[in-house]
């Protein structure tokens, strides 16, 4: 068994040899799995196929999560039953899946997805097959070593067994769990040209699991990360959720700085961290980051919207700075940029407009938190996205200090009824008009301009 390897919260490399393809059988005396800790409809699942004569097993990240002591959210099942086979045992079964398919066995809300042992190798039956080296279909069947050895990273290719409640090993993934190490099941560079998303599965999981990513399965990520680029924006999407929603974005984030993903997934963010000498952007964007992953852990709501409009400021920042130096006032600068940023990203990860209108409506917003127009503040009050907006507006404080009066009038704002809060302008605009007084004649009052973000923003 390996050492441990001290993690810092962060995909690390360090280097470890291949482990050989052969069958271990950890008892259930010298692992920590207990079936208390699995799920109860799971673990209806593998006695019914056990029952009906199919071997059944829970696999994958259940395993590896149970194993670290982790919580897992979902409970996988694999059996050499078909689909078709699953479907006839369970009449609360829908099969799914062109690409892998798959059985759904459901249980109210919580779906035990329940995969047939899959093959290595092409039978020529057609059901499996590729385009330009990625994986696009593969439906053919095999035994439980093929269906290990197919997996991706050891430590998802571990099997607990209902019948002696053993841990089947056929690829070293235990000891890679012991040593809490990430690493490839077969040559790194041709699995990841087999599906480039799995150069992202291995930063999120090492970013999760506390993991260190090992030498070998790291070293191809930086050069074939243009990869991404040829898979589709949609699950691109989905993998990014999965990347900052689940509690480890932070992470997650200087993982995919690191091994040269970021400025796959965002190009023009990417750009403007970079070109931000003053680090201000990164600051913000780690802090809003961080306070996602504190919200995750104490199960408060997250929104994509915020995550989008966090993750794509810096692109924001600087198209609108471009535009501005181009002459473009500043009002048609924030429109165009918001739009011109939202379009550029859509080639890359397909963000859905529920999600794209609400993210541009909170960088607009910035702009009115100047205003002390009684119009205008009651207007900014009442708006739907004016919560998201403010919070929005507390992160950039990180990022630069002028933006602390803003702050402090919109919360008190927050807490006044009406007929305060117009007490409260009024006093600031004869305070504005006495101060306007002292040096002699009365200075003819102006309309307030929105101000443009700070130059380290």
């Amino acid at each position: 068994m390996g050492n441990p390897v001290t993690s810092t919260g962060s995909a690390n490399i360090i280097s470890s040899a291949t482990s050989p393809i052969s069958l271990r059988v950890i008892p259930r005396d010298q692992h920590t799995i207990s079936r208390k800790d699995i799920s109860p409809n799971a673990l209806r699942v593998l006695y019914r196929l056990r029952d009906a004569g199919f071997a059944g097993y829970l696999v994958g990240g259940a395993v590896r999560d149970l194993l670290v002591n982790g919580h897992p959210k979902d409970f996988d099942v694999a059996t050499d039953a078909t689909p078709e086979q699953v479907k006839q045992l369970f009449r609360n079964c829908r099969l799914i899946g062109r690409r892998f398919r798959l059985a759904h066995v459901v249980f109210g809300r919580e779906i035990i997805e329940v995969a047939t042992f899959r093959a290595n190798s092409d039978d020529g039956s057609g059901d499996r097959e590729m385009e330009n080296g990625m994986l696009v279909r593969d439906n053919i069947y095999g035994s439980v070593e093929d269906d290990a050895v197919r997996r991706d990273f050891t430590c998802n290719a571990l099997y607990y067994a209902i019948e002696d409640f053993s841990v089947r090993d056929y690829v070293g993934g235990f000891e890679d769990v012991q040593a809490r190490l990430m690493k490839l099941i077969g040559d790194p560079e041709q699995r990841y040209r087999e599906d480039p998303v799995r150069m992202l599965r291995a930063i999120r999981l090492a970013a999760k699991l506390g993991f260190q990513i090992e030498e070998h399965t790291a070293a191809p990520i930086p050069r074939l990360a243009s990869l991404l680029n040829e898979a589709a924006p949609a699950r691109l999407f989905e993998e990014v959720l999965k990347l900052f929603l689940s509690g480890h974005g932070v992470a997650s984030f200087e993982g995919l700085e690191r091994f040269g993903l970021l400025q796959v997934l965002f190009p023009e963010s990417a750009a403007a961290l970079r070109s931000n000498r003053s680090g201000a952007l990164r600051r913000m964007l780690i802090e809003g980051l961080a306070n996602t992953d504190i919200r995750v852990a104490n199960d408060e709501p997250v929104s994509p919207a915020f995550l989008f409009a966090l993750l794509l400021w810096p692109a924001f920042c600087r198209a609108q700075a471009t535009l501005q130096k181009q002459g473009v006032a500043i009002e048609e600068a924030q429109r165009r940029a918001a739009d011109r940023v939202t379009l550029h990203q859509l080639s890359t990860v397909a963000l859905p407009r529920r999600f794209s209108l609400p993210m541009q409506e909170i960088w607009l917003l910035q702009a009115r938190f100047g205003s002390r127009q009684r119009k205008r503040v009651f207007r900014t009050l009442t708006h739907p996205r004016f919560r998201a907006a403010f919070d929005f507006l507390i992160l950039r404080q990180v990022a630069s200090s002028e933006h602390e009066a803003d702050v402090a009038f919109w919360r008190e704002a927050q807490l006044q009824n009406g007929r305060e809060l117009e007490s409260t302008l009024d006093a600031m605009h004869a305070q504005e008009h006495d101060e306007g007084e002292e040096g002699g004649a009365p200075r003819r009052r102006r309309r307030r301009r929105r101000r443009a973000p700070a130059a380290g923003e």
